[in-house]
C-alpha cells in the first residue's frame, strides 16, 4: 500500500489528476473493462469515472474500444507511457531553457553573493550546479557531506569532468581528491563542518553545513571570489602533498612547524592545543 501511495504521488508531479492515476493503475492490472467496473475496481465515483477516463483518452494515455453496445477501456503499455512522457517534457523543458537563458542574461549576477539556508537545500543546489559541471569539480569536503553528493560526482567524471580538492574523513572513495593529512587531530580541532565547491572556476559555494537547518552558505560567481576560494583548496592540497613527500623525521619537523604557526595563528593556550589529538 505504501509503494501505491509513493507511486501515486510521484504520477501527479508529471500533471496527472489522482484520479487518472488510479484509474492508470486499474487498468494495467485488469483490461479490457467498461467503466463501470473500472469505477468499481478503483474506488472513483460512478459520477466521475468518464469524465476521467475522457481526461486519459485526450492525452493518449488510455484508449476505447466499441464492441456493440459495450464500450472497454485498455490502458497505454508502460514503455510507451514513459517515452511518451519523456518526449512532452523536453519539449516543455527545451522551451523554458530557451526562454529563461535569453531573459537571464540580459541581468547578470556575477558579483553578488546570494545566502543560500537549510542544509537540505543546501545540498540539493550543489547537486544542481554539479549535474551542469563542464570541465572541473573542486572540493573542500567533509565525509558526511560528500556521500549526499557522490551520486552527481559519479555522473561528472563519467562525461569527463575532473574532480580536484580536500577529503576531510577516514574512509575516501575518490582517488580524484586528497584524505587531509592527520585527520584525526584535524577533525579533533573543529567543532564545525564547512564545504566550499568550485564549479568550472564559475561558481563557488563554501560555508558552515553541519548546523541542520541552520546551515548556510554564500553561492557566488564574483571572480575574485572564486580565485580566492580556489587559492584556499591549492594551498590545502599543496601542505598536504608536500607533507607526503617527506621523510619520517623531516614530516615530523614539518609538522610541529605547522602545529606552532597554527597555535600562534588561532591564539589556543597550551591546555587547548594540547587536546587535539
Amino acid at each position: 500500500m505504501h509503494n501505491q501511495l509513493l507511486i501515486i504521488e510521484d504520477m501527479k508531479k508529471l500533471g496527472l489528476s489522482e484520479y487518472e492515476v488510479k484509474a492508470y493503475l486499474k487498468l494495467l492490472e485488469a483490461y479490457p473493462v467498461n467503466g463501470y467496473a473500472l469505477s468499481k475496481n478503483s474506488g472513483i465515483p460512478r459520477s466521475r469515472i468518464y469524465e476521467v477516463l475522457d481526461s486519459l483518452k485526450n492525452k493518449q494515455i488510455v484508449f476505447e474500444q466499441i464492441e456493440e453496445k459495450n464500450t472497454f477501456y485498455y490502458p497505454l503499455d508502460p514503455k510507451l507511457l514513459i517515452n511518451k512522457l519523456k518526449n512532452s517534457f523536453e519539449s516543455i523543458l527545451n522551451h523554458v531553457d530557451a526562454y529563461t537563458k535569453k531573459v537571464y542574461e540580459e541581468q547578470q549576477i556575477d558579483n553578488k553573493l546570494i545566502v543560500i539556508k537549510g542544509r537540505t537545500q543546501i545540498i540539493e543546489f550543489v547537486n544542481t550546479l554539479i549535474s551542469d559541471a563542464k570541465k572541473r569539480i573542486a572540493v573542500s569536503i567533509w565525509e558526511e557531506e560528500i556521500e549526499d553528493i557522490s551520486k552527481g560526482l559519479n555522473n561528472a567524471i563519467s562525461r569527463g569532468v575532473a574532480l580536484r580538492g580536500i577529503y576531510l574523513g577516514k574512509n575516501n572513495p575518490y582517488k580524484e581528491i586528497i584524505t587531509h593529512r592527520r585527520i584525526e587531530r584535524y577533525l579533533s580541532e573543529k567543532s564545525e563542518r564547512y564545504m566550499t565547491i568550485i564549479i568550472d572556476g564559475i561558481h563557488v559555494v563554501s560555508g558552515i553545513i553541519s548546523r541542520g537547518k541552520e546551515s548556510q552558505v554564500t553561492w557566488t560567481k564574483d571572480t575574485g571570489f572564486v580565485e580566492m576560494s580556489e587559492d584556499y583548496i591549492a594551498h590545502d592540497l599543496m601542505v598536504n602533498l608536500y607533507s607526503e613527500q617527506l621523510e619520517k623525521a623531516e614530516r615530523k619537523a614539518y609538522e610541529y612547524c605547522l602545529d606552532n604557526i597554527r597555535k600562534e595563528y588561532f591564539g589556543f593556550t597550551e591546555k587547548e592545543f594540547k587536546k587535539f589529538k
